[in-house]
């Protein structure tokens, strides 16, 4: 038995969520869950036990009397279950027979998201359980419609992925990219460069917040291209900020700034490359084949990057 209603220590939970915190814990129990007054000739909706998923399909359903199969999917949202197998064939049919789903409900049809069909044979769960799998939308708030409906509109199939998708997955990648970041920044600041200090938590939040932010808008189709032109306007600054008289030589300015236009913005392009796995954008695939192409650039243009930081260092301190 289950609720449809969302409380604050849930919408606690998920926030904690979006933040990364805990991130593999929050599950629920695998298994047969029924909402409202479901009866034998109820609709069966089938979920991840990833704890966002289930409660965004809980919340959707409110006023609808149903039973939720939740298969057990690690802990995983169901379009990455998919993808990983965990939300497959072999677990809906094994979920109908642990569950004995069979002899709770009458007919023979289950409700699944769209997002889980990449990795569930429809054909193959009828033929092993006799029930028959229909695809619903992709967004929980599109089942009320789809349901009186009877059928998912052209827009219910389409994978939006706008402002609001992409800004609620910032957290998580900020969780790991910020504490880096402000190290290093601080590690700058110590050592008497501001300007570096700056420079590098500008790319670090341009790669993990500016880009996802912008992703339609900025250059390229490879999210290393639009990390390196964010990244190129935050380099471009520090450079302008180094080429300004301190009392060192022109030369010494200009390996400063070269420093900059080397370091930052593989900074920024490294960071949106982590984004990759949070995006409708890419396949698995695609991020290899990124990976490849790019890495190696950012970390030959980082190190030659911090050859040039050092050098400058070294001079201005000989010259001082």
């Amino acid at each position: 038995m289950t609720s449809s209603r969302i409380t604050g220590v849930d919408r606690l939970i998920h926030a904690l969520a979006r933040a990364g915190v805990r991130r593999n814990e929050w599950r629920v129990s695998p298994g047969l869950y029924r909402l409202g007054a479901a009866g034998s000739d109820s609709p069966v909706f089938v979920s991840a036990n990833y704890k966002l998923s289930f409660d965004a399909l809980r919340e959707a359903l409110d006023g609808i009397d149903c039973y939720l199969m939740v298969l057990d999917t690690k802990g995983i949202n169901v379009w990455c279950a998919a993808g990983k197998g965990s939300f497959g064939t072999d677990e809906v049919v094994y979920r109908i027979e642990r569950t004995g789903l069979a002899e709770v409900v009458e007919h023979r049809r289950l409700i699944l998201p769209q997002l889980s069909a990449t990795g569930v044979a429809a054909h193959e769960v009828r033929e092993r359980s006799g029930f028959r799998v229909t695809y619903g939308p992709v967004r929980a708030s599109d089942i009320k419609e789809f349901m009186e409906s009877g059928k998912a509109s052209d827009e219910m199939r389409l994978v939006r992925f706008d402002l609001k998708d992409r800004a609620v997955l910032i957290p998580v990648e900020a969780k790991s990219a910020l504490p880096i970041a402000l190290g290093a920044s601080l590690v700058a600041a110590l050592a008497g460069d501001p300007v570096a200090a700056a420079g590098i938590t500008a790319a670090s939040f341009a790669g993990f917040a500016g880009v996802p932010a912008l992703l339609p808008w900025l250059p390229g189709e490879d999210f290393s291209v639009k990390g390196f032109a964010l990244g190129g306007l935050v380099a471009l600054a520090a450079a302008i900020a180094a080429l300004r008289d301190d009392g060192s030589s022109m030369g010494i300015r200009l390996l400063r700034a070269t420093s900059y236009a080397l370091l930052l913005p593989p900074i920024s392009a490294f960071a949106s490359l982590n984004f990759t796995g949070c995006s409708t954008y890419t396949s698995p695939t695609g991020v290899r084949k990124e990976i490849d192409t790019y890495v190696r650039l950012m970390a030959g243009m980082a190190a030659s990057g911090f050859i040039m930081y050092v050098a400058q260092r070294v001079a201005r301190a000989a010259k001082g």
